[in-house]
Formats: structure tokens, C-alpha cells, sequence
């Protein structure tokens, strides 16, 4: 299993501590390892950017480890600080529980959570955080001092922009090191972002189990050229795992041309041997276009099947190449005059009407290939009436 082992030592991996080695050594021990990987509920969709950590444990699942996946419903309530220039919005139970509606669902596509032979677990970390009474909250950090919190990068550069800093943003990194305590965790996946929380329950393990506990710090998604995440749910970007095919594909072609080859690496199964193909191929002076073409319906694949990306592909070369418009359009049922916000929340195009508004305003809407200017329009509507939004949203009057 030497390719297998290299290929999760590798791939899409940023860092691995205390060092590859050693991580290299326990896979080669025969050990069943307990890796582990969390997610905070956060929105209600899982995005390609975490996709990436879940296919690095289905490698892991392959190799025969036991995996964990661990919902952080209590961690959520908190708020974590990673990479965040100022605090986190606190969210309530009810949100929390809203969000997980179909976590597992999305994250099914990639982990066999069905396997019979080598179970994979869903843990949730209210199971041992919401029973934490106030001393043991104090007694954890106790294993921590004020240095060491304050030193976190994003810490310096609220203090120095006297920005606050709330004292619960502390307490994230602790609860999230005590869930590799309970998990017993042998390794522990994440991205780079979550560097600092994941190092702080390998502190943990070390004081309370005398143990280690191996870090794996895996490549977040940016573009390139300029550095941003392409993917966020703070900021409410990024393609969800469970996007209708056609809207998938169609994000997927919205992505910076420089970040085909790195989605290709951390979002997909493809070989590395085919990737550095159409590396070169760009580099050769082909229109990266195409090969973001294969890209997106690769993806449509993993996360629907082979006949939606064939469709999804169709779809997209007559909307936006031929400037057709979609094979299949959704039809709604309404009649007379109306308010073209109130006729763009009841075409389910947009949620609300102050999304209406924006978006109008932002001129990114048509009828019947006439953009709309004004909010407080009102339209005649009629049988075979084509309502547009953005560049893939449409409907169509019955």
C-alpha cells in the first residue's frame, strides 16, 4: 500500500506535525489509527473547500483506520476565531440544529458512512462539552496561559487594530484539544486555518494521556493570484456539496482560471499523473476553459452522477456559449400584474425581496431579455414569460 500511503502523505497536504516521518512510521506500524477531522455547523451546506479534508480520510478509510467525523454542534455556539478579524457571530441551539439537517447527507458523498466492516463514526461534541460543569472548564484551561493565547496571529492583529477581544475566543482552541482527548485521537485533520486549535489539543493529549497526537494541516482553497479563499461560509461563498448539478457546474466555471489546477488536486480523484497533463496542456497555451470544463463536470460527478454533469455540461455550452437558454426551465403559475420583486420571491429565483432590490439595483436582472432598472416596476405578466437572474437563474410563466 506504499502508493497509497504516499498519496495521503502528500496530497493536498500543507504540513504534517511534528513531522511527516513520524506519521509515515505509524501507518507503516500496522496500528489502527483513530483519525478524526471536525466541522462547525455553521451554514446549513458543506462546501468544496471541506470536501478536500473528507476525501484525505477517505484515503485514510482505505488504508483500514478507523475514522471519525465530529460535528462541533457545542463548538459552534462559540464561535472560532480562526482567521477572523473581528468575533464570530454566536449562534443559538436552534440554529445549530437547523444547520445539521443534512450534514451527513452532504458528507456521505464522499465518506461510506454505510461500511460495515470498518464502521466510520459521527460524533457530536455536546456529548462531552455541554456536560462540562464550571470547574472542569477551569481545571482544562489551566493547561493554557494567557502567553500562548495571545500570541495566536489573528489575537496581535485585533489588539493592534484595538479591536475587541472577547475572552470566550479563548476558550475555542481548549474545547476543540479536549475533543481529541475524549476522541482518543491518534491524528487529527484540518486546514491550515485551524492550525492553532488542532496544535492545542495535541498539547492536551501530551498533559493528560501522555501521548501524541499527529497534526495534518491540509491546503485551503485560494486563488493563486490573489490569496482569497475560494470558499467561505462566514462570508457565504463557495460551492455546496448538495447545489442542484447545473448550478454546481456552473459555479465551478466561475472560478478563476488560475485555481483549475489546484481544484483539480484538492476537490476531485483524479491522478496526479492526468492533473500534471492538463497542467501542461495550459502551459502549452490550450484555453484553460476546457479544462475547467472537465474539471466541472468531474465534480457534478462525485456529488451527483455521470448523467447530471453530461447534462449539466450541455446545459452550460447552450446558455453560455450558444446563448440558448436551458433545456429545462421551471415554470410558475401566476396571472396578471405584479410587483417585479414580489414576482422574482414568488418564481423562487431570490429569498427575500431586499435580495430583489440588490439585485436589480446590481442589474442583474432581465425579462424577456429586457434588463429590469427599476424595484418598483410593475409588470404585465403572460404565458411564456422568461425571468432571469444573474447568469443562471431562470423561470418561466406557465
Amino acid at each position: 500500500m506504499e502508493e497509497k500511503i504516499q498519496q495521503v502523505l502528500t496530497r493536498s497536504i500543507d504540513r504534517i506535525y511534528p513531522s511527516r516521518q513520524k506519521l509515515e512510521k505509524m501507518l507503516k506500524s500496522g496500528k489502527k489509527l483513530r483519525i478524526y477531522m471536525g466541522i462547525d455547523p455553521t451554514a446549513t451546506y458543506v462546501h468544496l473547500g471541506h470536501a478536500t479534508n473528507y476525501i484525505i480520510l477517505k484515503r485514510f478509510h482505505e488504508l483500514g483506520h478507523k475514522i471519525i467525523v465530529l460535528v462541533g454542534d457545542f463548538t459552534a455556539m462559540i464561535g472560532d476565531p480562526s482567521d477572523k478579524s473581528s468575533a464570530r457571530k454566536r449562534l443559538s441551539r436552534e440554529q445549530v440544529k437547523k444547520n445539521l439537517q443534512s450534514f451527513k447527507e452532504q458528507i456521505g458523498k464522499i465518506i461510506d458512512f454505510d461500511n460495515k466492516e470498518n464502521p466510520v463514526e459521527l460524533r457530536f461534541n455536546s456529548e462531552w462539552l455541554s456536560e462540562m460543569n464550571f470547574e472542569d472548564v477551569i481545571n482544562l484551561a489551566a493547561h493554557f496561559t494567557v502567553q500562548q493565547m495571545i500570541e495566536r496571529d489573528i489575537f496581535q492583529k485585533r489588539l493592534k487594530e484595538k479591536k475587541p477581544l472577547y475572552v470566550n475566543e479563548f476558550f475555542y482552541p481548549f474545547m476543540q484539544g479536549y475533543d481529541s482527548v475524549v476522541l482518543e485521537a491518534d491524528v487529527e485533520v484540518g486546514g491550515t486555518d485551524q492550525i492553532f486549535n488542532m496544535l492545542a489539543g495535541r498539547e492536551l493529549v501530551r498533559q493528560l494521556q501522555n501521548r501524541e497526537k499527529i497534526v495534518v494541516s491540509t491546503t485551503l482553497l485560494e486563488n493563486p493570484a490573489t490569496g482569497e479563499k475560494l470558499m467561505s461560509k462566514s462570508l457565504g461563498t463557495g460551492i455546496a456539496l448538495n447545489q442542484d448539478p447545473k448550478e454546481m457546474f456552473g459555479k465551478v466555471m466561475a472560478l478563476p482560471d488560475e485555481a483549475v489546477i489546484q481544484c483539480f488536486i484538492d476537490c476531485t480523484f483524479v491522478s496526479m499523473e492526468k492533473i500534471k497533463q492538463y497542467e501542461g496542456e495550459i502551459s502549452e497555451g490550450i484555453n484553460p476553459r476546457d479544462i475547467k470544463m472537465l474539471l466541472a463536470e468531474e465534480i457534478v460527478k462525485i456529488y451527483h452522477s455521470e448523467k447530471d454533469a453530461k447534462i449539466a455540461r450541455e446545459n452550460f455550452i447552450n446558455v453560455f456559449q450558444k446563448k440558448e437558454l436551458p433545456s429545462e426551465i421551471k415554470e410558475i403559475d401566476v396571472v396578471g400584474n405584479m410587483l417585479v420583486t414580489n414576482l422574482l420571491v414568488q418564481s423562487e429565483l431570490v429569498q427575500s425581496g431586499s435580495e430583489a432590490r440588490r439585485l436589480i439595483n446590481s442589474g442583474a436582472v432581465e425579462i424577456d431579455g429586457i434588463k429590469v432598472t427599476e424595484f418598483s416596476a410593475t409588470i404585465g405578466t403572460h404565458s411564456g414569460m422568461i425571468i432571469k437572474v444573474g447568469k443562471r437563474r431562470y423561470a418561466k410563466i406557465k
